[in-house]
Protein backbone atom coordinates (compact mmCIF):
# COMPACT_ATOMS: atom_id res chain seq x y z
CA UNK A 1 0.00 0.00 0.00
CA UNK A 2 0.94 3.34 -0.65
CA UNK A 3 -0.20 6.77 0.22
CA UNK A 4 -0.56 9.79 -1.10
CA UNK A 5 0.35 12.22 1.81
CA UNK A 6 -0.12 15.96 0.22
CA UNK A 7 -3.10 16.43 -2.53
CA UNK A 8 -5.95 19.09 -3.48
CA UNK A 9 -8.96 17.36 -4.34
CA UNK A 10 -10.97 20.67 -3.87
CA UNK A 11 -9.27 22.43 -6.44
CA UNK A 12 -11.36 23.20 -9.57
CA UNK A 13 -8.97 20.46 -11.41
CA UNK A 14 -11.09 17.42 -10.27
CA UNK A 15 -14.50 18.73 -9.46
CA UNK A 16 -16.00 16.88 -12.35
CA UNK A 17 -14.83 13.99 -12.04
CA UNK A 18 -14.02 13.45 -8.62
CA UNK A 19 -15.34 9.52 -7.87
CA UNK A 20 -13.12 8.57 -10.78
CA UNK A 21 -10.10 10.49 -9.61
CA UNK A 22 -10.18 8.49 -5.63
CA UNK A 23 -11.40 5.12 -7.34
CA UNK A 24 -8.27 5.41 -9.65
CA UNK A 25 -5.88 5.99 -6.91
CA UNK A 26 -7.76 2.94 -4.76
CA UNK A 27 -7.14 0.68 -7.54
CA UNK A 28 -3.63 1.41 -7.88
CA UNK A 29 -2.94 0.53 -4.20
CA UNK A 30 -3.56 4.16 -2.44
CA UNK A 31 -4.84 3.84 0.85
CA UNK A 32 -5.27 6.51 2.43
CA UNK A 33 -5.46 10.52 0.63
CA UNK A 34 -4.72 14.02 2.60
CA UNK A 35 -6.50 16.70 0.66
CA UNK A 36 -4.24 19.66 1.92
CA UNK A 37 -5.69 22.96 2.95
CA UNK A 38 -4.29 26.21 1.76
CA UNK A 39 -6.97 28.50 3.29
CA UNK A 40 -8.38 28.33 6.87
CA UNK A 41 -11.29 30.14 6.21
CA UNK A 42 -12.15 27.34 2.90
CA UNK A 43 -11.60 24.48 5.11
CA UNK A 44 -15.49 24.08 4.05
CA UNK A 45 -14.87 23.16 0.88
CA UNK A 46 -12.68 20.25 1.89
CA UNK A 47 -14.56 18.49 4.62
CA UNK A 48 -17.59 17.48 2.93
CA UNK A 49 -14.66 15.63 0.37
CA UNK A 50 -13.88 14.06 3.35
CA UNK A 51 -16.70 12.89 4.71
CA UNK A 52 -17.67 11.77 0.89
CA UNK A 53 -14.48 9.18 0.97
CA UNK A 54 -13.96 7.10 3.58
CA UNK A 55 -9.81 7.14 2.65
CA UNK A 56 -9.76 10.98 2.39
CA UNK A 57 -8.66 13.21 5.28
CA UNK A 58 -7.48 16.75 5.60
CA UNK A 59 -5.43 19.35 6.81
CA UNK A 60 -6.12 23.33 7.81
CA UNK A 61 -3.88 25.93 7.00
CA UNK A 62 -2.71 28.92 5.37
CA UNK A 63 -0.42 28.81 2.21
CA UNK A 64 2.27 31.12 2.21
CA UNK A 65 0.70 32.42 -0.63
CA UNK A 66 -2.60 33.51 1.07
CA UNK A 67 -0.56 35.02 4.48
CA UNK A 68 -1.74 38.29 3.94
CA UNK A 69 -4.97 37.23 2.99
CA UNK A 70 -5.53 35.60 6.22
CA UNK A 71 -3.06 37.38 8.78
CA UNK A 72 -3.51 36.89 11.86
CA UNK A 73 -5.40 33.64 12.30
CA UNK A 74 -4.68 32.49 15.66
CA UNK A 75 -3.16 29.16 17.05
CA UNK A 76 -6.10 28.72 19.10
CA UNK A 77 -8.74 28.88 16.08
CA UNK A 78 -6.71 26.34 14.18
CA UNK A 79 -6.47 23.90 17.03
CA UNK A 80 -10.07 24.48 17.47
CA UNK A 81 -11.07 23.46 13.62
CA UNK A 82 -8.14 20.27 14.09
CA UNK A 83 -11.14 18.47 16.14
CA UNK A 84 -13.08 17.80 13.46
CA UNK A 85 -12.21 13.75 13.00
CA UNK A 86 -10.91 14.45 9.76
CA UNK A 87 -8.74 16.68 10.43
CA UNK A 88 -5.41 15.56 10.66
CA UNK A 89 -3.02 17.62 10.05
CA UNK A 90 -2.01 21.60 9.97
CA UNK A 91 -0.75 23.25 7.41
CA UNK A 92 0.23 23.36 4.33
CA UNK A 93 2.35 26.51 5.97
CA UNK A 94 5.51 28.02 5.82
CA UNK A 95 7.64 30.35 3.61
CA UNK A 96 7.78 30.98 -0.60
CA UNK A 97 10.03 33.40 -1.40
CA UNK A 98 10.11 32.50 -5.15
CA UNK A 99 6.63 34.32 -6.12
CA UNK A 100 5.90 37.59 -4.60
CA UNK A 101 2.70 36.63 -3.30
CA UNK A 102 2.48 37.34 0.56
CA UNK A 103 4.60 39.23 2.64
CA UNK A 104 7.71 37.81 4.58
CA UNK A 105 6.75 39.02 7.61
CA UNK A 106 3.01 37.68 7.32
CA UNK A 107 4.05 34.72 6.22
CA UNK A 108 6.90 34.02 9.09
CA UNK A 109 3.52 35.34 11.71
CA UNK A 110 1.68 32.35 9.96
CA UNK A 111 3.96 29.66 10.09
CA UNK A 112 4.34 30.17 13.84
CA UNK A 113 1.06 30.21 14.98
CA UNK A 114 0.89 27.18 12.56
CA UNK A 115 3.85 25.51 14.23
CA UNK A 116 2.39 26.94 18.01
CA UNK A 117 -0.53 24.67 17.05
CA UNK A 118 1.10 21.32 16.24
CA UNK A 119 3.24 21.87 19.10
CA UNK A 120 -0.19 21.94 21.67
CA UNK A 121 -1.80 19.39 19.79
CA UNK A 122 0.90 16.68 18.71
CA UNK A 123 -0.81 16.65 15.24
CA UNK A 124 1.93 17.20 12.69
CA UNK A 125 2.65 20.24 10.31
CA UNK A 126 2.62 20.13 6.62
CA UNK A 127 5.59 22.53 5.76
CA UNK A 128 6.03 24.53 2.09
CA UNK A 129 9.31 25.65 1.79
CA UNK A 130 10.58 27.03 -1.23
CA UNK A 131 13.75 29.38 -2.31
CA UNK A 132 13.36 30.18 1.90
CA UNK A 133 16.05 27.81 3.08
CA UNK A 134 17.91 29.87 5.55
CA UNK A 135 14.93 31.68 6.78
CA UNK A 136 12.93 28.04 7.42
CA UNK A 137 15.63 26.66 9.31
CA UNK A 138 15.94 29.63 11.60
CA UNK A 139 12.38 29.79 12.26
CA UNK A 140 12.60 25.82 12.55
CA UNK A 141 15.36 25.66 15.35
CA UNK A 142 13.89 29.00 17.41
CA UNK A 143 10.39 27.02 17.36
CA UNK A 144 12.10 23.85 17.93
CA UNK A 145 13.65 25.49 21.21
CA UNK A 146 10.57 26.17 22.51
CA UNK A 147 9.09 22.81 22.75
CA UNK A 148 8.96 19.56 20.12
CA UNK A 149 6.75 19.64 17.54
CA UNK A 150 6.05 16.87 14.63
CA UNK A 151 5.88 18.22 11.00
CA UNK A 152 6.89 17.33 7.22
CA UNK A 153 9.17 19.34 5.03
CA UNK A 154 6.56 18.60 1.71
CA UNK A 155 7.55 18.61 -1.86
CA UNK A 156 11.35 18.50 -1.55
CA UNK A 157 13.76 21.16 -3.53
CA UNK A 158 15.47 22.46 -0.65
CA UNK A 159 18.86 21.92 -0.30
CA UNK A 160 20.88 19.89 1.69
CA UNK A 161 21.49 21.56 4.81
CA UNK A 162 17.78 22.45 5.34
CA UNK A 163 17.01 18.70 4.76
CA UNK A 164 19.75 17.23 7.19
CA UNK A 165 18.76 20.90 9.41
CA UNK A 166 15.32 18.94 9.61
CA UNK A 167 16.38 15.18 10.26
CA UNK A 168 18.46 16.79 12.96
CA UNK A 169 15.40 18.20 14.46
CA UNK A 170 12.87 14.94 14.06
CA UNK A 171 11.34 15.87 11.01
CA UNK A 172 10.82 14.05 8.08
CA UNK A 173 11.31 14.63 3.98
CA UNK A 174 8.20 14.19 0.98
CA UNK A 175 9.10 13.84 -2.42
CA UNK A 176 6.62 14.60 -4.96
CA UNK A 177 7.21 14.37 -9.25
CA UNK A 178 9.83 16.26 -9.29
CA UNK A 179 12.16 13.26 -8.14
CA UNK A 180 11.25 11.88 -11.23
CA UNK A 181 12.56 14.38 -13.46
CA UNK A 182 15.58 14.80 -15.45
CA UNK A 183 17.27 17.24 -13.88
CA UNK A 184 16.72 16.20 -10.63
CA UNK A 185 19.60 14.50 -9.79
CA UNK A 186 20.89 16.52 -6.99
CA UNK A 187 17.29 15.68 -5.19
CA UNK A 188 17.49 11.85 -5.69
CA UNK A 189 21.25 11.97 -3.97
CA UNK A 190 20.03 13.38 -1.60
CA UNK A 191 17.00 11.01 -1.23
CA UNK A 192 19.26 8.10 -1.25
CA UNK A 193 21.32 9.46 1.48
CA UNK A 194 17.99 10.48 3.96
CA UNK A 195 17.37 8.10 6.80
CA UNK A 196 14.54 5.13 5.51
CA UNK A 197 12.10 6.06 8.62
CA UNK A 198 11.66 9.89 7.95
CA UNK A 199 10.61 9.82 3.74
CA UNK A 200 7.51 10.02 2.36
CA UNK A 201 5.86 10.26 -0.88
CA UNK A 202 3.04 12.52 -2.48
CA UNK A 203 1.87 14.13 -5.57
CA UNK A 204 0.81 17.51 -4.40
CA UNK A 205 -1.76 17.13 -7.32
CA UNK A 206 -3.03 18.66 -9.37
CA UNK A 207 0.61 20.00 -10.09
CA UNK A 208 4.05 18.45 -10.50
CA UNK A 209 2.95 15.16 -12.67
CA UNK A 210 5.85 12.39 -12.58
CA UNK A 211 8.20 11.99 -15.69
CA UNK A 212 5.74 9.45 -17.25
CA UNK A 213 2.65 11.60 -17.27
CA UNK A 214 4.58 14.67 -17.32
CA UNK A 215 2.77 18.04 -18.65
CA UNK A 216 -0.76 16.62 -17.71
CA UNK A 217 -2.94 16.82 -14.93
CA UNK A 218 -1.16 15.10 -11.72
CA UNK A 219 -3.33 12.98 -9.54
CA UNK A 220 -3.12 10.62 -6.47
CA UNK A 221 -3.00 7.43 -8.60
CA UNK A 222 0.38 8.70 -10.16
CA UNK A 223 2.14 8.55 -6.52
CA UNK A 224 3.32 5.23 -7.78
CA UNK A 225 5.41 6.64 -10.34
CA UNK A 226 7.32 8.66 -7.67
CA UNK A 227 7.44 5.46 -5.27
CA UNK A 228 9.21 3.46 -7.78
CA UNK A 229 11.77 6.28 -8.65
CA UNK A 230 12.60 6.85 -4.72
CA UNK A 231 13.26 2.74 -4.67
CA UNK A 232 15.43 2.64 -7.12
CA UNK A 233 17.06 6.04 -5.75
CA UNK A 234 17.76 4.23 -2.65
CA UNK A 235 18.52 0.29 -4.13
CA UNK A 236 15.56 -1.02 -2.69
CA UNK A 237 12.26 -2.73 -3.88
CA UNK A 238 9.01 -0.59 -4.73
CA UNK A 239 7.08 -2.98 -1.82
CA UNK A 240 10.09 -2.30 0.77
CA UNK A 241 9.63 1.52 -0.32
CA UNK A 242 6.38 1.40 -0.10
CA UNK A 243 5.82 -0.40 3.36
CA UNK A 244 8.65 2.07 4.81
CA UNK A 245 6.67 5.35 3.68
CA UNK A 246 3.50 4.53 4.64
CA UNK A 247 5.02 3.32 8.44
CA UNK A 248 6.43 6.86 8.10
CA UNK A 249 2.98 8.25 7.41
CA UNK A 250 1.26 6.23 9.99
CA UNK A 251 3.48 6.92 12.32
CA UNK A 252 3.70 11.38 11.48
CA UNK A 253 0.09 11.48 10.74
CA UNK A 254 -1.26 9.81 14.19
CA UNK A 255 -4.62 10.30 14.03
CA UNK A 256 -5.36 9.04 10.34
CA UNK A 257 -6.84 5.11 11.45
CA UNK A 258 -4.12 2.64 9.93
CA UNK A 259 -5.09 -0.20 7.21
CA UNK A 260 -4.96 -3.17 9.10
CA UNK A 261 -4.42 -6.38 7.47
CA UNK A 262 -7.96 -7.81 6.69
CA UNK A 263 -9.39 -4.06 5.72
Amino acid sequence: MLVDSHCHLDFPDFANELDAIVARAEAAGVGRMVTISTRVRQIEKLLPITARFPNVYCSVGTHPHHADEEDGISSAELIELSKHPKVVAFGEAGLDYFYDNGSPEAQERGFRAHIAAARATGLPLVIHTREADEDCGRILEDEMSKGAFRAVLHCYTGGRELAMKAIDLGLSISFTGILTFKKSQALRDLAAELPADRIMVETDAPYLAPGKYRGKRNEPSYVVETAKVLAETRGVSVDELARQTTANFFRLFSKVPAVTADA
